[in-house]
């Protein structure tokens, strides 16, 4: 948001803004645990306990979160001391699996997926105030870590439809070779941002593809989940809510992403 965009002329509130992306993040974190819950062993009853302790802390934050007007010092701590907990658990999952230390239905990749997304987090609370005057380099790293981010979402999916669900999968596949075709450019512009050129009007033009494309995946995410909530589609996805937080990740990404864009391009 630009500062003539901003209520009344003012400059954008980072508290506000801090809340509103805590009680994003804190709502995909309390998810996270119970996604672990139901793709850990039933026989790994410690970790099964962690992950409902950490469901339980992050809906405790988040009905605090609803009832907040801005996020003092106290609640902070207890936002940091909760993810930096949260991260540290996602990091003894990944090292039990990539030790083969670990068995149920959690693919390393998704525990390392969602281990950086709470990182993410942490540093943005660690950070407390949003970046000032963003440019193309901000906007590029943005890019590359949503592309990832959605590119990885189309992977899982793709692996939890029933071999039956051809036409399913042939259109995840279809969106999945654009996303990694987008990640591959973002990273390469992000090096070239580092010149820290004027102007770079190539990147406008790609970053709307970006937009236009995540609008893309965000639309099949959300027909996937009315067809798993109606029982109209072969998977083994644990929950119909899996797809719904990665509609919701796909709106975080496009909202993140046009707010940057915006800015660079009225600087």
């Amino acid at each position: 948001m630009t500062y003539w965009e901003a209520p009344w002329g003012c400059p954008p509130d980072g508290n506000q803004q801090l809340l509103d992306e805590a009680r994003f993040w804190v709502q995909i974190m309390r998810e996270h645990a119970l996604f672990i819950q139901l793709g850990l062993p039933g026989c790994d009853t410690e970790l099964i306990r962690g992950a409902q302790a950490f469901a339980e802390r992050f809906q405790r934050l988040e009905e605090m979160l609803d009832e907040a007007v801005g996020i003092g010092p106290e609640l902070l701590t207890e936002l940091r001391q909760a993810v930096r907990e949260f991260v540290q658990y996602k990091q003894r999952l990944l090292r039990a699996s990539v030790q083969c230390q670990l068995g149920g239905g959690l693919f390393p990749l998704l525990i390392d997926h969602i281990t950086r997304e709470a990182v993410r987090f942490l540093n943005r609370l660690e950070r407390e105030q949003p970046i000032t005057n963003p440019g193309f380099q901000e906007l590029t790293q943005e890019e590359v870590f949503w592309l990832r981010i959605m590119k990885e979402h189309l992977e899982f999916i793709i692996h939890l439809l029933d071999p039956s669900e051809r036409a399913l999968i042939n259109t995840a596949e279809d969106l999945k070779n654009r996303v990694a075709t987008l990640l591959e450019t973002a990273r390469d512009l992000n090096s070239m941002s580092r010149a820290q050129p004027a102007t770079f009007p190539t990147l406008g033009r790609f970053s709307e593809e970006v937009l236009s494309t995540i609008v893309m995946e965000r639309d099949f995410k959300a027909a996937a989940y009315e067809l798993a909530l109606n029982c109209q589609v072969l998977s083994i996805v644990p929950t119909p809510l899996l797809l719904d937080h990665v509609r919701r990740e796909a709106d975080r990404a496009l909202e993140e992403i046009s707010a940057l864009l915006n800015n660079t391009l009225t600087r």
